[in-house]
């Protein structure tokens, strides 16, 4: 990169580092951090914003989605997201420096879609292979770094679940690292949206995926006289799936993803057993942490059951994650008609009815001081005032809880005691 082609701090601060002591270091906005003396070999940072970065391919696709919904200039665009496809680290066998060994995590082909509590299995256990960007392997994930995240487990996990049942996502996921022994790097990761954009909405559809052959069940499997818990990977894509999406892509696509690739356990057997049981028991020892902890109390229905079958095996009636019982607890339908659930809406009315009453009071103080009077004309407080009187008689409506349906509501156990 040419230096002129940085903005003005960005030269400023090199210069600044040129001319300062030669020990001292810099961060460049246009190169890779140097660790141990090379390159970082995690250099995703630097991804291109391609809406800024290529300004006419962003215009024709403008262009082109306005042309197909037949909407005017004047109209905005508006590009939701549909498809939600976390990535997954795997990695074979291996070991830490000192010589620690690694398990297995490698049991998931390119693509796999898993229905919701196999899915949050994975979510609350957040588990992660070896990566140049952690710094170790295991349960590691976001919702188990407390540090950086000021809510209780549980409550993002309510909230999380209450959404993903609303909208209806489906719970797919792609393969990073490796599959089986097959090194295979970010390249899925990369691939899984320009195959998504290929796609219809019908085409991405689980249900129709199920029904036409393209995902297959993984089925529960007994290995040396014990269970194992291959069920939990959900579903993953078959050779009609390669046939039929991915050559839209590749002119050979059974080429690239042949049967070592679609079912990694032929690549090496025990290897796979032993990476689905790494993942079992990384389930069951987080959702303990739960049960300990006494947090699970907090947790909403299909929650719970999702924590006790990861823990135990099966929910404290006696049902496991394949029940029936615990299967309709995910359902939209199911939530809608809860009685948890419209605590949650119950809640965010009441939060909502305490914010607007403090911004009164909060605005009643400040125009009652004689100090405040040229402030009061001048920021228009009087008209703020009945602003915020309207929305207090809005938001305590019974009308407006019936809006609220359909929202994630709030968190019964954060709501906040008036006055505090």
């Amino acid at each position: 990169v040419q230096f002129s082609k940085f903005t003005e701090p960005m030269q400023r601060c090199l210069r600044e580092a040129a001319n300062g002591p030669k020990d001292d270091y810099v961060v460049s906005s246009a190169h890779f951090r140097i660790v141990n003396g090379k390159p970082t070999a995690n250099p995703r940072y630097l991804q291109v914003r391609t809406d800024f970065g290529n300004l006419r391919a962003t215009h024709i696709a403008e262009v082109a989605a306005r042309l197909r919904r037949r909407a005017p200039a004047g109209m905005p665009a508006h590009f939701p997201v549909n498809g939600v496809l976390p990535g997954r680290r795997n990695n074979p066998p291996d070991h830490f420096p000192d010589g620690t060994p690694i398990r297995p995590l490698a049991v998931y082909n390119p693509l796999h879609y898993q229905e919701l509590p196999e899915l949050f299995m994975d979510f609350i256990t957040s588990v992660t292979g070896r990566s140049p960007s952690t710094t170790g392997a295991g349960s590691e994930g976001s919702l188990t770094k407390g540090p950086f995240n000021a809510l209780t487990y549980v409550a993002d996990l309510n909230a999380t679940l209450v959404g993903w049942i609303l909208t209806g996502y489906g719970g797919f996921s792609s393969a990073a690292g490796y599959i089986g022994r097959c090194k295979v790097d970010h390249d899925i990761s990369l691939l899984v949206p320009e195959l998504w954009c290929r796609m219809s909405e019908k085409e991405r559809d689980p249900a129709f995926l199920i029904e036409q052959g393209y995902l297959e069940r993984v089925d529960d499997i007994e290995f040396s006289g014990k269970l194992v818990h291959a069920s939990r990977l959900g579903y993953r894509i078959t050779a009609g799936f390669v046939h039929h999406f991915m050559g839209r892509i590749f002119n050979s696509a059974s080429e690239v993803f042949d049967e070592a690739m679609l079912r990694p356990e032929s690549q090496d057997f025990a290897m796979y057993v032993d990476g689905v049981n790494n993942i079992a028991e990384a389930q069951a020892k987080a959702a303990e942490g739960y049960i300990a902890d006494g947090s699970i109390k907090d947790a909403c229905p299909p929650l719970q059951a999702v924590l006790y079958c990861m823990a135990r095996g099966k929910t404290p009636d006696g049902l496991t994650i394949h029940a029936p019982e615990v299967r309709k607890l995910f359902t939209r339908e199911s939530l809608l008609a809860s009685s948890w659930y419209k605590e949650r809406l119950a809640t965010k009315q009441r939060m909502d009815m305490m914010r607007v009453s403090r911004a009164i009071r909060s605005l009643k103080e400040f125009a009652a001081e004689p100090a405040n009077a040229a402030d009061v004309r001048r920021l228009g407080i009087d008209a703020r005032l009945k602003q915020a009187e309207a929305e207090l008689a809005e938001v305590s409506k019974a009308s407006y809880l019936e809006r609220l349906v359909g929202t994630v509501g709030a968190e019964p156990t954060l709501e906040p005691i008036e006055g505090q």
